[in-house]
């Protein structure tokens, strides 16, 4: 029988949107700094600290909001019309604390842990690269090691962004030594389990402020710290979901931020007697921001009516849904803030500038190389050959 755990009393008095909009004007505030000095946006997270947002996901029984993650998608969005890193440290946080949340509910520990999460406003970060695997997520080169009634995990985590920031890791890792690089587990390590060591910097062309280094990798803590289940499950029914739902809300806001300052450029040229003649670029840019929510929103819808279906969750059909969302999202984002480049044109092209579009250009281009597209599309190619082509427009 599992203890209990005390719940929490949540802080939150006011409705989530309203404390993202005050901690995104505070990441606004600080975006060309965190850009320009590569940093990790502090001011940005102290802000969304305060106002208790890192633990919105963890149910109302361990002290969070319960909240959805539809919640959490329209958060990425208003800190990724303020500052690209921001929004993107927040949906890659919440991809975990969704994994932990969904998966760990079983676990005396991670129930305990997802109660610390909420009182602490703990900010984990992501290990799922590493060495010469790269972006393959689906198999890990270091296992976890057995001794003396601990684990031990030694891994080259050629990507772990905002790691030295982090107060938590969730990471994947063989399930032994002598398992299947598939065979994986998740394991959650507090700051005091583990020791990075740096072995890569982050001198990017934008997403900057993620700060998303490489690390030699050294944790000890307990076999309890490992989630229950396979990860391949975790992977498929809220890794993979959570994380193109959340990073796609963070690109669509790059590209609002992008449209609002062409409009802006725009609305500036009427008032003083003219048109220029980048105003088709930005009808495109707003058709092409409308069809990104409306691509977002759908599949949100989707998600949300399976999320407590495993059967669903895990179909052929879901999964490439889900999959082809990312690479649609991350195009169509690229292709509007090119939109609004070219509205704007020099003034936007321009760093100097009150509607300059270029630090968004440099950060939405990091969405196809982001778990690379070409890579995404490769792994497909026998779902998609054995998919049935639709019969009417509302199959």
């Amino acid at each position: 029988m599992l203890q209990s755990v005390q719940a929490v009393p949540s802080p939150a008095t006011e409705p989530v949107s309203a404390r993202a909009a005050r901690a995104a004007q505070i990441a606004a505030s600080h975006a060309g700094a965190v850009d320009a000095e590569g940093r990790f946006p502090q001011e940005a997270m102290d802000a969304l600290k305060a106002e208790n947002l890192l633990g919105i996901l963890v149910p109302t029984e361990l002290g969070g909001e319960g909240a959805s993650v539809a919640d959490v998608v329209d958060i990425c969005y208003a800190l990724g019309r303020a500052c690209s890193s921001t929004g993107m440290i927040y949906a890659m946080h919440q991809v975990k604390a969704a994994c932990i949340v969904n998966h760990g509910m079983d676990s005396t520990w991670h129930r305990a842990f997802m109660a610390r999460m909420v009182e602490s406003q703990l900010l984990l970060a992501s290990s799922t690269t590493e060495g010469k695997g790269g972006g393959n997520v689906r198999a890990s080169e270091a296992p976890v090691e057995h001794a003396d009634g601990r684990i031990v995990l030694v891994r080259d985590a050629s990507v772990i962004s905002y790691g030295l920031e982090a107060d938590a890791l969730v990471t994947t890792a063989r399930r032994a030594a002598d398992a299947d690089a598939s065979d994986q587990v998740l394991v959650v390590f507090e700051k005091k389990n583990y020791v990075l060591e740096k072995t890569m910097g982050w001198d990017t062309l934008g997403m900057r402020g993620t700060c998303s280094a490489g690390f030699a990798l050294k944790a000890v803590g307990n076999p309890s710290q490992i989630m229950p289940g396979p990860y391949g499950v975790i992977h498929s029914q809220t890794m993979v979901p959570s994380a193109h739902l959340m990073w796609s809300g963070n690109w669509a806001g790059i590209a609002a931020g992008a449209v609002d300052r062409a409009r802006k450029f725009m609305r500036k040229a009427q008032r003083a007697g003219g048109l220029p003649p980048g105003v088709p670029h930005f009808t495109q840019a707003l058709a092409n921001l409308r069809q990104l929510r409306a691509l977002i929103a759908a599949m949100l819808s989707r998600y949300e009516a399976i999320a407590h279906d495993p059967k669903a969750l895990t179909s052929i059909d879901f999964q490439t849904a889900i999959s082809l969302l990312k690479v649609d999202a991350s195009e169509l984002a690229v292709q509007t803030v090119m939109n609004a480049m070219r509205a704007t044109g020099l003034s936007g092209y321009r760093n100097d500038t009150d509607v300059s579009v270029g630090r968004a250009l440099r950060d939405v281009l990091s969405s196809p190389i982001m778990i690379n597209n070409d890579r995404i599309l490769s792994s497909l190619t026998a779902s998609t050959i054995l998919s049935e082509i639709p019969s009417s427009i509302r199959d």
